[in-house]
């Protein structure tokens, strides 16, 4: 692991508790019906030179040398946490298992819930979608859950758009994960002032991102995601 990245927890828990209000402002809520949510969580794969110290490290599952970054956001667009210091090679589940934020989560310190795709485990605070849903609630949830979660692509779609160094790194991996948390901040700093993305972004799929396999040593959060499926999706 490059000990590098984002040190500003402060910031972070701050952005992370405004977040859920950005996504009531912005009309999610309502319009999809997904109760609760504060933010939603993905992984992008930024591509960077070999390394000359560890470098099978940061060969990702696609056979390329990359940074594996771990994005959060908000309905607005902006990035309320961002962990940029893992090899290519790590899963995504493994990031958030252990960074600050998910420690937080597990002791209760944030109220409401993170969308992420079945790269996570199911957590009572990180909720994923169902892998064979049944028709009537359980797809309706899988579709208000992807419609909610494409946010999160959106948004390291514009993060790419603005700046095409992230397309490739020429640099250490240490420097790599400064640019990247820097081009993080100038996105937050652009989008708070309304300016205009660049070229509009393929939330379809990110091409240096795949989705492995699920997780399966944790999911105690299907209980939870049962529960709202009910109350909610019904």
């Amino acid at each position: 692991m490059i000990q590098r990245g984002v040190d500003s927890r402060e910031c972070q828990e701050i952005n992370l508790l405004l977040s859920r209000a950005l996504f009531q402002k912005a009309g999610l809520v309502q319009t999809l019906r997904f109760p609760g949510v504060i933010g939603c969580i993905d992984g992008t794969h930024i591509p960077i030179i070999a390394p000359s110290v560890n470098e099978g490290d940061y060969v990702n599952r696609k056979s390329f040398h990359s940074i594996n970054v771990q994005i959060i956001c908000d309905a607005a667009n902006i990035i309320t946490n961002v962990e940029a210091k893992w090899p290519g090679s790590v899963h995504d589940s493994r990031i958030f298992r252990e960074c600050t934020l998910s420690t937080k989560f597990g002791h209760g310190e944030f109220t409401g819930y993170l969308l992420g795709d079945r790269g996570y485990p199911c957590l009572p605070y990180l909720l994923t979608p169902y892998p064979d849903p049944e028709p009537g609630p359980q797809q309706r949830y899988n579709l208000a859950h992807c419609r909610t979660r494409a946010r999160v692509e959106m948004t390291i779609g514009m993060l790419k758009a603005r700046f095409q160094c992230l397309q490739r790194l020429r640099v250490t991996p240490e420097r790599a994960c400064d640019i990247i948390v820097a081009c993080v901040i100038l996105h937050n700093i652009a989008t708070n002032r309304g300016e205009h993305c660049p070229s509009e972004p393929n939330i379809s799929s990110d091409p240096n991102h795949e989705h492995p396999d699920p997780p399966t040593d944790i999911q105690d959060g299907r209980a939870v995601r049962d529960t709202i499926c009910h109350n909610h999706f019904l």
